[in-house]
């Protein structure tokens, strides 16, 4: 286990995450006034796949440490051609901190490359990620992870590569990890007492894309994504259903094939026993993973 070394850092990445949410006006143009904006960074991984990334760094010639998050979640400036300042809002409460803020989409979300999967993209994305910052100009060296849910869940997984980088970590509000209590196996919230949650049949419907979504052409240069992004943030915009009544569908396996959404990941899942080894294959938190970074925890 790493020694608390950085209570400064850890304090922050705690207190960061009350602040950011407070209502700035003309956040974009004080951010702009402190940070250098670097959006749609194409972050290379060691299998060739780019995870589209946005940066956001201090106006200084310093090295600084940096807040990072990598998430499934949309944080593209633009939704449906309506500015977002989410995004903003945290860039600007890190940066005013003397903090770079790097927010990066799993692979296969939205800009970034590849196939996504809701059981575990690769761990080694989380690695690479942290040796190609680390190995910035303006970096320190130094790197806390922060986010919810599934941004959460990864966090718990990577902090087991001990990269020297991970100085410290916030997950929040997870929920997935897979583990035993007593002799019993359990796969986070998908399974209680061995019943699939139906929430997740809904969350699913939502969330999950299939590998027949739209593509950004090969070659595409950081400013053509810059620029498409404001027409196109890759979101699918799903129809609304009666999902009440869509969960009272049997067999449970079809609920989502009925729903008519996107169901291949879903297959997987909902034939999936709690015991099945395959939930210790992919880049799930599990409990035989020893987490090495300094955390503060909470969930509701």
């Amino acid at each position: 286990m790493k020694p608390f070394r950085i209570p400064s850092f850890f304090l922050f990445l705690f207190t960061f995450q009350i602040f950011y949410g407070q209502n700035q006006q003309d956040i974009f143009e004080k951010l702009n006034e402190i940070a250098i904006v670097d959006q749609k960074v194409m972050m290379p991984m060691r299998d060739g796949i780019r995870l589209a990334t946005d940066i956001y760094r201090p106006k200084t010639s310093g090295k600084v440490p940096i807040i990072f998050s990598s998430t499934p979640y949309n944080f593209n400036t633009w939704v449906d051609g309506v500015q977002q300042t989410r995004t903003a809002e945290q860039a600007y409460e890190a940066v005013k901190r003397g903090y770079a803020f790097v927010v990066q989409n799993e692979r296969g979300r939205y800009f970034s490359e590849g196939e996504w999967d809701i059981l575990g993209m690769p761990l080694t994305d989380g690695y690479d990620a942290f040796s190609w910052m680390t190995a910035q100009p303006w970096s320190n060296g130094k790197i806390g992870t922060i986010g919810c849910s599934s941004t959460a869940e990864w966090q718990m997984a990577v902090s087991a590569l001990d990269h020297p980088s991970h100085a410290a970590m916030v997950p929040q509000g997870f929920g997935a990890g897979v583990g035993t209590v007593g002799n019993i196996k359990e796969q986070g919230n998908w399974y209680r007492g061995g019943a699939e949650q139906l929430l997740f049949y809904a969350w699913l419907y939502g969330v999950e894309q299939d590998k027949f979504k739209p593509r950004i052409p090969e070659g595409a240069t950081q400013e053509d994504l810059i620029r498409i992004s404001r027409f196109y943030d890759l979101s699918p915009k799903n129809p609304s259903i009666d999902m009440a009544e869509a969960l009272k569908h049997l067999p449970l396996k079809n609920i989502v094939k009925n729903m008519h959404g996107k169901n291949e990941i879903f297959d997987k899942m909902v034939v999936r026993k709690p015991n099945d080894p395959a939930w210790y294959e992919g880049g799930l938190y599990h409990d035989t993973m020893e987490i090495g970074a300094p955390s503060f925890w909470f969930a509701s």
